[in-house]
């Protein structure tokens, strides 16, 4: 690997580093998987609403890579890897649409992001967990998963980190901030 390529890694996580967020939601590092890519980073996040009952309502990570090679795939330099989760409410779990939707949502997301990418590729999970026996007493829950990757447009990859973490807080339903609005957090 060249120092050029470092020296370009390192500037995209700089900006990266910048990115907008609410603040409930909770960013960290945590390893980055290593063979995809010769350079990676990658980013834990959970969304919680109340600080008081650190109770997380959607997490996920956002992995991103980067091949000087343009593998062909890739249809770039750049590739961001993400997967979102959350529990929603439980009258979801018979709408056919409901995958569709959190499709949509990572679409709105990336577009209200500004977040141009290529090869967007994907999938929708939603689980309905229903408990028989000795758990018949619990609650059904209804659980959905985004996966997705695409190639960014450009270095900048500050829009795509606060288009997912957008995709976070729509998944563990809060309500979006209209712009130049931010949400007062209490003190502890």
């Amino acid at each position: 690997m060249t120092d050029e390529s470092a020296r370009r890694f390192d500037a995209v996580l700089a900006r990266l580093r910048d990115a907008r967020r609410r603040p409930e939601v909770l960013v960290e590092e945590v390893p980055a998987p290593g063979r995809l890519a010769p350079y990676s980073v990658a980013l834990a996040a959970d969304v919680v609403p109340d600080r008081r009952t650190d109770e997380d309502v959607a997490s996920g990570r956002f992995v991103v890579l980067h091949d000087p090679s343009a593998p062909d795939q890739w249809e770039g330099q750049w590739r961001v890897v993400t997967f979102a989760k959350a529990r929603l409410e439980t009258e979801l779990a018979g709408d056919p649409a409901l995958g569709a939707v959190g499709w949509a949502w990572l679409e709105d997301a990336l577009a209200d992001a500004g977040a141009r990418a290529s090869a967007l590729a994907g999938t929708v999970t939603h689980v309905v967990s229903e408990r028989f026996g000795e758990l018949a007493g619990e609650a059904t829950t209804v659980e959905m998963e985004v996966r997705a990757s695409w190639s960014p447009l450009d270095e900048d990859l500050a829009p795509h980190l606060e288009a997912w973490t957008q995709l976070l807080c729509t998944l563990g339903g809060l309500p979006p901030l209209p712009e130049g609005v931010a949400l007062l957090t209490s003190r502890r």
